[in-house]
């Protein structure tokens, strides 16, 4: 079928951005490994138990906000991957504020105060919303062909 196309050949930036998440989530992994070791918790101790380790809070925070973007990954990158498919260029740039937002949200975490995740990490959850509503397009156009 010479000439159609299935996806739009902006839809790589889709594709590129969640390379890029993929690379946001080693790194923490990579935090939290750093924090196992100087906060002493060992596999495979999940979290810290502030009765056993008087720095549990601070590693529990790192954990945490690793734990939370490994929640939030699947929903991300589903909406990314449908919504883009429409609107590739609109959910690249929500994935871009969300890929952003997220590092902040883990970096915020990590100081030990979890409200400190919240500062710029919360901008997280209006790019999720606005990804919902490209799937939410997506879906309707696909009903509507």
């Amino acid at each position: 079928m010479a000439g159609v196309e299935l996806l739009p050949k902006e839809y790589g930036y889709v594709v590129l951005l969640l390379v890029l998440y993929c690379f946001l989530n080693f790194w923490m992994a990579f935090q939290v490994g750093k924090a196992r070791k100087k906060y002493k918790v060992f596999y495979p101790t999940l979290y810290a138990s502030e009765s056993e380790n008087k720095e549990a809070k601070l590693f529990n925070c790192v954990q945490r906000g690793h734990q939370n973007s490994l929640e939030m990954m699947p929903m991300f990158f589903m909406l990314m991957i449908l919504g883009g498919i429409r609107h590739p260029l609109i959910a690249a740039a929500l994935g871009l504020l969300y890929i952003v937002s997220r590092y902040f949200y883990f970096t915020g975490y990590a100081t030990g105060n979890p409200e400190n995740r919240l500062t710029i990490g919360k901008f997280g959850f209006l790019a999720i919303f606005g990804l919902m509503f490209c799937t939410i397009s997506c879906g309707v156009n696909l009903l509507q062909a």
